[in-house]
């Protein structure tokens, strides 16, 4: 199973998802599931991990490395099972991105919570502690379901 979580730039909540992911995967025992996080816009792309990020996964004890944000696209798309969005825009970008056979493999990451909610862009709000409790109970769901 491949996931590829998926937001704007690729720096604050899909590579948030994707260590919170890949430590409950290892906690889990799950060596069958592989976890990745791309942007779907090109602001960031190159960039680390946002500083607010970092703390929030340090705090909460979830290992984290240094990466370089890269955008999507839709031949790469075609690697995935799944293609995890964070908001309705992400959504709508992947919608119009991904070739018409990939689109059963996308969905919100709250979805899987039973959640049409998103999840608040920390860009905009500074507030990484909510973003944070979403994206676990996100993936903490996902987890279950597989």
């Amino acid at each position: 199973m491949k996931i590829l979580f998926l937001c704007h730039g690729n720096i604050c909540r899909s590579p948030m998802a994707e260590f919170v992911m890949k430590e409950l995967v290892r906690r889990a025992g799950r060596d069958d599931i592989e976890v990745e996080s791309a942007a779907l816009h090109t602001d960031e792309i190159g960039s680390d991990i946002h500083y607010g990020t970092r703390t929030k996964l340090r705090e909460q004890g979830i290992p984290f490395s240094p990466r370089a944000a890269w955008l999507l696209t839709a031949a790469k798309a075609r690697e995935y099972d799944l293609l995890i969005g964070m908001d309705d825009y992400n959504i709508a970008d992947l919608r119009r991105l991904v070739y018409p056979e990939d689109l059963p493999k996308v969905r919100t990451l709250l979805s899987f919570a039973g959640s049409e909610r998103s999840i608040a862009d920390p860009w905009y709000t500074g507030n990484f502690d909510e973003t944070y409790d979403d994206v676990l109970e996100g993936c903490t769901a996902l987890l279950k379901s597989l």
